[in-house]
């Protein structure tokens, strides 16, 4: 039987995730339903993706009894109010990243996944490419010996973009591109908790982070650097330095496609798309929907490979960096 997703929002990353969906076998997966908040937005998107429903409402997907799971893709703002809506309604749910504006909404919606017994993922699609799972083989047979350092770097110049700057939009550096960076090294340091975490930043005049570094410290004096910004390009790539060897992933660093260990390079090329994409390398949101449908058939209701712990601890070291950066958003204080 084939997984029959619901896409709820009609924008530019759930096109580029219905495009991806066309690169797996349709026998495993099946893009039933399109829904946003206007009727005809959803008709333009049905027809263009080849989607045989459509809704203007999310309420109509959540009651919607032939969905198996629904796909989040609206803004971040909104992922706690629409979250909520399909784990009441008893919906498997991938929302896309980040989970939510703080780790008190990230904690509401695992709360109400497990009280309503569902399926619940943060659309981290990094840990599900080809790539991670390469480094996570490495590190578990210690290829490069002890990790002493991780560090990650993403900047994209995004300031003319309204909801990369826009404190209402949940704008800022650190919720749309430095979650790479923290996800990575709460990977490459199996979720555990940092000992100390150091963050400095500039905010924009709308009071959003637009350039950011962290350090972070963990057990057995092993060290994280991120630096991440919406105003410059950087390297986007991520580097494991232990005590013999090192394991780089290739920028793009959170959907990558090339890894170098000690000086041997490798490709994990993606399969091409149907139809134009908005982000680098999309087709790679098939390997989550893959990673979500092989969950659901094993009855979980979490993923191993972005467990719900390492989703709250995340947003945790978020909330800790925003605080000592000095951004804050209207859903702090709700």
């Amino acid at each position: 039987m084939a997984t029959r997703w619901g896409l709820c929002g009609a924008g530019k990353i759930s096109h580029d995730f219905s495009v991806a969906m066309k690169t797996l076998p349709p026998g495993d997966h099946q893009t039933a339903v399109i829904a946003s908040r206007s009727l005809e937005r959803s008709k333009e998107f049905a027809q263009q993706h080849g989607i045989p429903k459509a809704y203007g409402s999310y309420e109509e997907l959540a009651n919607d009894p032939d969905i198996d799971v629904v796909y989040l893709g609206v803004l971040h703002t909104e992922h706690w109010r629409v979250g909520l809506l399909f784990l009441q309604a008893g919906k498997n749910v991938l929302c896309e990243k980040p989970f939510a504006m703080n780790s008190q909404q990230v904690k509401d919606l695992v709360d109400a996944a497990e009280k309503n017994n569902v399926f619940l993922m943060e659309a981290i699609w990094s840990r599900c490419f080809p790539v991670h799972a390469e480094v996570r083989r490495l590190l578990a047979e210690e290829a490069v010996g002890e990790v002493k350092l991780v560090r990650a770097y993403f900047g994209s110049p995004q300031l003319h973009i309204p909801r990369s700057v826009r404190k209402e939009m949940g704008g800022g550096a650190l919720l749309d591109i430095g979650v790479y960076c923290l996800q990575f090294v709460l990977m490459v340091f199996n979720g555990e908790r940092p000992q100390s975490i150091t963050a400095t930043g500039v905010l924009l005049a709308s009071g959003v982070d637009e350039s950011v570094v962290v350090v972070m410290k963990f057990s057995r004096n092993r060290m994280a650097v991120c630096t991440f910004s919406i105003a410059v390009p950087l390297p986007n790539d991520a580097v494991i330095s232990g005590t013999k060897g090192t394991i780089k992933v290739l920028g793009p660093m959170h959907c990558p496609t090339t890894l170098v260990v000690n000086d041997k390079e490798t490709e994990h090329p993606l399969p091409e798309p149907g139809l134009p994409l908005n982000f680098t390398n999309s087709t790679g949101l098939r390997y989550e929907a893959e990673e979500v449908r092989q969950c659901i058939l094993k009855g979980l209701k979490q993923s191993p490979l972005m467990p719900l712990s390492d989703s709250i601890l995340l947003t945790e070291i978020m909330d800790e960096i925003r605080k000592q950066v000095g951004v804050v958003f209207n859903e702090d204080s709700q």
